[in-house]
This record gives structure tokens, sequence and C-alpha cells, in this order.
């Protein structure tokens, strides 16, 4: 077994949602990617409003907790305080005004970078790990121009916490993912449309 097959053992696949992308029931949606037992879900959703957004994380969480996944919130740190959640994501943005004591209460904390120089920001705030992106040419992100491979390689060498990729992966990437560094990488429209058990992960 080649070195490359042997950290695809370790390759950790996350689940970003997009509740506009998703086929189908939302929840059963989310159901079935919980049973798929990715690494994580992060329940993204930055078009609710903080109490819908809480609404439905109460449910995510239990279904995820039902399956033995990890659930990630995300930006709304006091609805994460209050529903008890161990696990938060921040855009960069928002992670520069949290407070450190309310961070002290997260085991698990996240970021999106899009530079070198915020990874090693998100670092410094207490991270224990970050997403880089957008790496490959995404509908979610048409007409900007992908930052490539390269860019992930170097924030991978520039902070000592799992770096994860994002922007228009799916299996077929995860070999030159794990070349350049990469602990994972984040998986949005292949978990939100289609079957679940092509190219997902």
């Amino acid at each position: 077994m080649n070195s490359v097959n042997m950290n695809l053992e370790k390759f950790r696949v996350l689940c970003v949602t997009n509740k506009s992308l998703c086929d189908g029931d939302y929840l059963e949606r989310i159901t079935m990617v919980a049973k798929l037992h990715p690494y994580a879900v992060i329940l993204r959703e930055k078009e609710l409003r903080e109490r819908e957004y809480a609404e439905l994380a109460e449910k995510v969480m239990r279904i995820c907790s039902d399956n033995g996944v990890k659930c990630i919130l995300h930006t709304y740190v006091e609805t994460a305080v209050r529903l008890g959640a161990d696990a938060i994501h921040f855009p960069m943005g928002i992670l520069r005004t949290v407070d450190g004591d309310v961070l002290s209460k997260f085991n698990i904390i996240g970021a999106s970078c899009h530079s070198p120089e915020d990874a090693q920001d998100a670092v410094k705030m207490g991270c224990t790990y970050i997403t880089a992106g957008h790496v490959y040419a995404t509908d979610c992100k048409k007409g900007l121009e992908p930052r490539g491979i390269a860019f992930l390689q170097d924030i991978c060498d520039k902070v000592d916490i799992p770096v994860y990729a994002i922007g228009g992966i799916g299996r077929a990437k995860f070999d030159e993912l794990i070349k350049a560094g990469a602990a994972g990488a984040c998986i949005m429209s292949g978990f939100m449309k289609g079957s679940l058990y092509g190219d997902n992960f």
C-alpha cells in the first residue's frame, strides 16, 4: 500500500450544509448524511436568522448525536452556548470579534480561511482546525478564480492544526489534497444533492 492510500484511511470528510441545495426534505437529507458517518456536519445555513437557526440546530444536533457524528454549529455563538454545543465554526471576521472567555466554552473551534495570514491568525485565536478555500472551481463561487492546490499547500505548511480543503471537491481530488498536506475535505453539493452513494466521499 502506498503512502497516499495509507493516508486516505485517515482522511476526514466533513459535510457542510446548504439548505438551498437540498434535494427533498432537509432533515431526511441530514439523516441520510449522518448515517454515512462523515467526520462532522458543519451546520452552515448562513441565510437563516438566529432564531430560525437555533430551531434547526436543535434538530440537527439530535440527528448527529443519534448517529455518532460531530455537529459543528456556525456563526451564532450565543445559540451554540445555549444549546450546549461543544463545536463551532466562524468566518474570520466574526471570529475576531468573539471574546476569548466565550471561545473557551468550546472544545472544537474552526474558521474559514482565505489566506495564510488568516490561518496563522486563527491559530493564535485558539482554533483547533481551519477550512481553506476555495481550492477548485465550484458553482458556489461561480466567476471567482479558485485559489488552487499551491494555496492549500502553503497554508498546510504554515499551521500545525488540521486544515480541511473546501471548494469543488469530490473523491477524485482526495489524493492531490493529501499530498498537499490537508487533513480532510469539506463537501457541500455532494451531500446536499443526488443519491449520496456516488462520488461523494
